[in-house]
């Protein structure tokens, strides 16, 4: 426990002293690579030897009762940080605003992480995703400060920018030989989270820009593999919508090799189409204010592209306490 502190003790000291020389204005954009593992060289990886692992969780809201568990020094991931860090690539949803401006958004919930909760996500996560209902709950002003102290810690993100382009851009990463891409659209409202050419905000799901990212990310990044992290569907339904399946299916149409979404706090149901893997909600991962069984439970998904090219996965069933942290449930089911 007290290596592990010192570590967490260490990236937050590093990360503060680069928030500090940062200004709210001054981070550099996702065109020029923003967070660890943006890339803008194209070229084209060899074939895989091996085959690639990769870990996707639900929602990680980090305000509320969770923040307090981080306060007091818990690790919020403990449970399953063992999987987290073991994969090739591991990604999450990160549903909060981040920071100490901005003016709260006039909706039912907002929620705000504070600094602090930075060293603990980028310890597990390769990437997460900003595009959701949430991280603009501090208006077009608090992302924009949330942006620039992900990129002082090095956390890279996706699904939201200072401007649309930015929003745009997929998180691209190399992998024993394989190039891939995640992109993230927010398709819940409020929509005036959306960025706009001249203002902060998420990626929204509109089918024009999702063809267009699919199709740049396979011949300017030259992707491999490109995934796509929607936040969607109706909150509390456990199957997915008709609305949710058309889309998935037209995503894979236009070159997705899998779909992984999340927002409904439970978990959905699990399609394959066209031999490419949907995964319409993965649940909650990290979040407090739920009670039932349906929302206290969440899927972490482990993945693995075969060398053949084919899809595999797991999910571990994470179950959450009062304070919304999960817990490992022997329960597993592999497909």
């Amino acid at each position: 426990v007290q290596p592990m502190m010192n570590f967490v003790k260490r990236l937050m000291e590093t990360g503060l002293m680069l928030m500090l020389m940062l200004s709210v204005t001054a981070s550099p954009s996702l065109a020029q690579g923003q967070g660890q593992g943006q890339v803008q060289s194209p070229f084209q990886p060899q074939i895989p030897k091996e085959d690639l692992h990769l870990v996707f969780v639900g929602d990680i809201m980090l305000d509320g009762l969770p923040g307090r568990w981080i306060e007091r020094g818990h690790d919020p991931f403990a449970g399953f940080s063992s999987v987290l860090t073991q994969s090739d690539l591991t990604i999450g949803n990160f549903e909060s605003a981040l920071g100490n401006t901005g003016h709260a958004e006039n909706k039912p919930y907002v929620f705000r992480a504070k600094a602090r909760v930075l060293p603990w996500v980028k310890k597990d996560f390769h990437a997460i995703s900003l595009a959701n209902n949430h991280t603009g709950d501090y208006g077009p002003e608090g992302l924009s400060q949330a942006i620039d102290w992900m990129d002082a810690m090095g956390l890279a993100h996706f699904g939201a920018g200072k401007e649309i382009r930015a929003a745009h851009e997929p998180f691209v990463f190399d992998v024993k030989g394989k190039r891939i891409a995640v992109l993230g659209y927010d398709l819940f409202l409020p929509r005036s989270f959306e960025a706009l050419d001249d203002r902060a905000g998420t990626a929204w799901g509109e089918r024009e820009y999702i063809s267009a990212d699919i199709r740049r990310a396979k011949e300017f990044y030259h992707a491999d593999v490109v995934m796509i992290y929607p936040h969607w569907g109706w909150e509390g339904e456990k199957t997915a919508s008709g609305a949710q399946v058309e889309l998935a299916h037209w995503m894979i149409d236009q070159g997705a090799d899998a779909v992984v979404g999340g927002h409904p706090h439970v978990t959905q149901n699990i399609e394959v189409y066209k031999g490419k893997p949907i995964f319409y909600s993965l649940g909650n991962f990290v979040f407090d204010g739920f009670h039932d069984p349906d929302t206290t439970t969440g899927w972490v998904l482990k993945l693995t592209l075969q060398v053949d090219g084919q899809w595999r996965w797991e999910t571990l069933t994470a179950r959450l306490d009062r304070n919304g942290i999960p817990h490992p449930e022997k329960t597993r089911k592999n497909f």
